[in-house]
């Protein structure tokens, strides 16, 4: 069950009231702690890799950030784990088996015999996306701090992005942007059109699967509001060639849990997803 349940404890005075938010990938990670009561973001710190590791060494770089920062001494009655990677599918609610699961990736991602699968539920959309998370990660956080709940990237962003939707007919096409990592979101009145994840070397790649994606839904190029977030700027090469192809494209700037108080922390730095499981 992909949803674990967090410990709590039955005396309040043993609580600390800390939340910790961790997101995990081949390409970065990212972190931010939180305090529940204050509601306030403590600290947080996010690294980006030169090149892809593999899930071995992303690991060791996963430890080297928790110990630079003591984590892996401190207790937090709360711990979210994301996973990201593009080793996903989605499947409506109603043709899903969890006793099937593995069946479901075999066809659109390159699984191991070893890998074990999880999924999510997608809050609202009776869509479940099962995906590979990366376990090696999720046994270290579980002898760090015991139980603990973890999720795909994707789960986060889908949800994140419809919560933020008002009442509007106007179809929207959201592009996550990471290092060599671009995920796709396309919601039309509260509903989710698309979900989808690229990997790209260089900025052709990104406009081509991003005109790809509009044409598939037949998504007018010049009619069709297209919001990049995440790491990219407007002076950037792939938003430059973006913006011959695409007349309503801009930089978004998602909104973060309006509860929490930011402090001195510059938002820009945290990941959205690790923002949004707050």
């Amino acid at each position: 069950m992909t949803k674990k349940e967090i410990k709590t404890s039955e005396d309040i005075a043993d609580k600390n009231f800390k939340k910790l938010s961790i997101q995990v990938s081949l390409n970065g990670l990212s972190f931010c702690v939180a305090d529940t009561v204050s509601q306030k973001l403590l600290y947080s710190d996010s690294l980006a890799f030169q090149e892809e590791l593999n899930p071995l060494t992303m690991l060791a770089e996963l430890e080297k950030l928790f110990q630079k920062h003591d984590l892996h001494q401190k207790q937090f009655d709360e711990v979210v784990v994301v996973h990201r990677n593009t080793l996903f599918g989605l499947v409506p609610k109603s043709l899903f088996n969890a006793d099937e699961i593995s069946s479901y990736l075999q066809f659109n991602a390159k699984i191991l015999s070893t890998d074990v699968m999880a999924y999510d539920e997608v809050e609202h959309q009776d869509i479940i996306n099962v995906y590979v998370p990366y376990m090696n990660v999720n046994n270290y956080v579980y002898d760090l701090y015991g139980e603990f709940t973890y999720m795909h990237n994707g789960t986060v962003l889908i949800q994140s992005l419809l919560s933020s939707q008002g009442n509007t007919n106007t179809t929207f096409c959201y592009a996550h942007v990471s290092k060599k990592q671009l995920d796709i979101t396309v919601i039309s009145q509260k509903k989710l059109l698309l979900f989808n994840s690229f990997q790209y070397e260089t900025k052709e790649d990104f406009t081509y699967y991003l005109l790809f994606v509009l044409e598939q839904l037949e998504l007018n190029t010049e009619e069709v509001p297209v919001k990049l977030f995440g790491e990219i700027k407007e002076d950037d090469p792939v938003f430059k060639l973006c913006y011959d192809f695409i007349q309503d494209i801009s930089i978004f700037v998602p909104g973060y849990p309006h509860h929490f108080e930011l402090g001195e922390l510059e938002v820009a730095s945290i990941d959205f997803t690790v923002l949004n499981t707050l």
